[in-house]
């Protein structure tokens, strides 16, 4: 599903007409530009981080890229995406506390400052603004929208490492579905509030169609296009801020941020927080992190320092100014998570195994000291290649999560060879994604095509095992077809062609084809569809391990233990390296 692109040229043509029969200049809300525009947010926000509450304004300016004309946007509230219906009526005020919310309270045209109609939709996440005239092919309009949020306090012990494991062997026993939750992004906890997705986002309009619809499922549910963004956020002196933009003025209490390109914009804050950062290229790359956690802060910069410089090298430059790799108290379920300029990592995972603290964790889980260690590293590597594939090339995450997904892991196996060898990359393979999909079988998990949407995924241990796991696999058998220098040119000439756009596994299966020698190009047809749409999964990669099924007493214990999750550390305490290993990877 390509965008319609309209050439800057052929939309002047369009419009110039209507200029001479107007007899006068254009509407003050609709203007025509020579020069390529692009989507833009200047945003205000007053951030109360105490009462957990922020207040703020921004000014948008829309480009219509479509081929025809329209007099309605739409724009996501995700703050106000509930996995059940608890959403408040439009007109209440911040009822659900273990909720975040975002409320609007005015629309107006930008320029001319007149108030403008406007509703909520798909139980106030969706915002529909009616213009007063429409907005022409080609041309663009700014609007002005004030609003207002609160964020939930999580309980600490939802964001433990334990309480992550637990949360992992449960999935892995359990067939119940799991949701993402706008809670997910937007939050505080120890200290630390994360606004992911805090202010009106303009929806995706996709040809002519706008994409409104949000699409809870395991994996990611913002879906933008790439936008320029001025934002200045007020706090109270001595909390520290850091935000998808590269920061541009800083005074006491205010700061400005900017950033071009990007697909989104978060922001972390803390009293707290600290950061480290080095050069990379032309590249300001910063490790954030909490003062108790500053080995392993400054052990991440140097692993994401090293997988930058790889794949900028292997896939090309960034149109990035900076970026961040930062932990944030993500509550167990979600082990990592990535925006534009901005990768987070649960802080559970920011383990300290030389510290004194780390003897408080259960023995079985400090016994995986280099499982956790290298999970970690190997999430470094994946949300860093992430900045390419579903940042700077965007996809559906809710239609092809396997797109964005198969190729961050396919990357992170790369840094690992490029840094450490065959051996090593061998051997994490194994671990990282072969082992995954092994133990997912294990557990009686059904082998899936990997091409489905993220609403068809249970949970996050299927999720990995077929998206994550089977997707990046799929790379490997690509790579032994073409060779490592011809898959990296298809990837090169993917990521050039579609920088800034939403691609689709379409657009990738061209990109590879392109690069296959002819005589081998009816094979490689087949071997993508073999590992995207079939499910050949126990035959390419691994079936169950029937050993570890025994020693876990498969499927009689695993029934057992469905009514008390918390028995699960004690009731497998005694079963292999294996599955510990599994258990205690970022996810």
């Amino acid at each position: 599903m390509k965008q319609v692109r309209i050439k800057v040229g052929f939309a002047i043509t369009l419009f110039f007409p209507c200029l001479l029969l107007a007899g006068a200049a254009p509407p003050q809300t609709q203007t025509a530009d020579p020069k390529p525009l692009t989507h833009h947010y200047q945003i205000q926000i007053k951030l109360d981080f105490e009462a957990r509450t922020y207040a703020g304004s921004e000014t948008v300016r829309w480009v219509n890229r479509a081929d025809h004309a329209t007099s309605v946007i739409y724009f996501h509230l995700y703050p106000n995406l509930r996995a059940v219906d608890t959403a408040a009526p439009a007109t209440s005020s911040f009822q659900d506390e273990d909720e975040p919310r975002l409320e609007i309270t005015e629309v107006r045209t930008a320029n001319e400052k007149a108030a403008l109609n406007y509703s909520l939709e798909e139980q106030n996440t969706v915002l529909r603004v009616n213009l007063r005239e429409p907005v022409a092919a080609g041309t663009t309009t700014e609007l002005f929208i004030s609003f207002k949020g609160s964020v939930p306090e999580i309980d600490a012990e939802e964001t433990g490492l334990t309480t992550h494991v637990v949360k992992q062997v449960s999935a892995a026993l359990r067939a119940e579905r799991e949701v993402r939750r706008a809670r997910d992004l937007n939050f505080r906890s120890r200290g630390v509030m994360l606004l992911g997705t805090a202010y009106p986002v303009l929806a995706v309009h996709d040809g002519d169609d706008w994409q409104r619809k949000v699409d809870p499922g395991i994996g990611d549910f913002v879906f933008t296009e790439t936008a320029d963004y001025d934002v200045t956020i007020k706090t109270a002196p001595g909390v520290a801020v850091f935000t998808s933009g590269t920061e541009t003025e800083n005074t006491t209490g205010k700061a400005l941020y900017s950033g071009k390109a990007l697909r989104d914009f978060a922001i972390l804050a803390g009293p707290t927080l600290r950061s480290e950062q080095r050069q990379v290229g032309d590249i300001t790359l910063r490790s954030i992190f909490l003062p108790e956690h500053e080995r392993v802060g400054k052990q991440v910069l140097s692993n994401a320092a090293e997988a930058l410089r790889i794949f900028q090298s292997r896939f090309g430059r960034l149109p990035l100014q900076t970026v961040s790799v930062a932990e944030a108290p993500l509550v167990a379920g979600l082990g990592s998570t990535e925006f534009a300029g901005l990768d987070i990592i649960a802080s559970a995972f920011y383990v300290d195994f030389d510290a004194p603290g780390v003897r408080n964790l259960p023995e079985i889980i400090r016994e995986q000291r280099p499982a956790v260690e290298q999970s970690l590293e190997w999430t470094v590597a994946h949300l860093l290649s992430h900045q390419w594939w579903g940042g700077a090339v965007g996809n559906n995450p809710a239609r092809e999560p396997v797109l964005d997904e198969a190729m961050a892991s396919w990357s992170a196996l790369l840094y690992f060879r490029e840094l450490y060898g065959e051996q090593k990359a061998a051997s994490v393979l194994e671990d990282q994604l072969r082992g995954v999909y092994r133990l997912y079988r294990t557990f009686g998990g059904a082998d899936m095509n990997a091409d489905r949407p993220s609403r068809d995924y249970q949970n996050s241990f299927q999720y990995s095992a077929i998206v994550t796991a089977k997707g990046a696999l799929m790379f490997v058998q690509v790579q032994k077809i073409l060779g490592e220098a011809k898959l990296l040119a298809a990837l090169r000439n993917y990521y050039q062609a579609n920088q800034g756009e939403i691609a689709t596994l379409e657009d990738l299966r061209d990109a590879i084809i392109a690069e296959t020698p002819v005589e081998q190009r009816r094979t490689m047809t087949r071997t993508l569809t073999r590992w995207l749409s079939s499910k050949r999964g126990d035959e390419d990669i691994s079936g169950p391990d029937q050993e570890l099924a025994n020693s876990l007493g498969l499927p009689a214990k695993a029934n057992a233990q469905r009514g008390n999750d918390r028995n699960a550390l004690s009731a497998f305490a005694r079963v292999g390296k294996f599955f510990w290993q599994q258990m205690t990877r970022i996810r």
